[in-house]
């Protein structure tokens, strides 16, 4: 079953357990799927809505870490309750372990021997950690390999 079927599974789920919150965020991310969907007329498949998923989940730590700065206790609770919702549609995050064996294999495929081929091991990398690693924290990681 695809992640769009998850979703409006989900969908109906939280409309029966008339759970508002749950049913808002849902709802919110259909529409984000819907809204590119229209404007780029074609039809989304599972790595572009976890890319959609991600690009929310990162607004929402944003908003939150912003709120909090402001000292709104009550819009980042809103925000971190979205962050839990939305997750739950992400696949698996990758262990440490699992994320510096992709990246030695990245580095090997592509023979990146220095700062120069970042974009080659990030362009290797990019489409087998979509959503399943913070793509900051990958930079980081791949920087340090690269420089080692």
């Amino acid at each position: 079953m695809s992640v769009l079927d998850d979703l409006k599974n989900a969908q109906k789920d939280a409309m029966r357990a008339k759970d508002k919150v749950r049913l808002g965020t849902i709802r919110m991310t259909l529409a984000a799927v819907k809204q590119r969907e229209v404007d780029e007329r074609i039809e989304l498949n599972d790595s572009d809505v976890i890319a959609i998923l991600t690009k929310m989940v990162k607004q929402r730590k944003d908003a939150a870490s912003q709120f909090k700065t402001a000292n709104r206790q009550d819009l980042v609770d809103v925000e971190l309750a979205e962050i839990v919702i939305l997750e739950e549609f992400l696949p698996q995050p990758l262990s440490e372990d699992e994320l510096s064996a992709l990246i030695v294999q990245a580095m090997e495929e592509t023979d990146a021997s220095g700062m120069q081929d970042m974009g080659k091991v990030m362009g290797w990398l990019k489409p087998k950690v979509q959503g399943r690693a913070d793509m900051g924290q990958l930079s980081g990681k791949i920087k340090a390999q690269l420089n080692a």
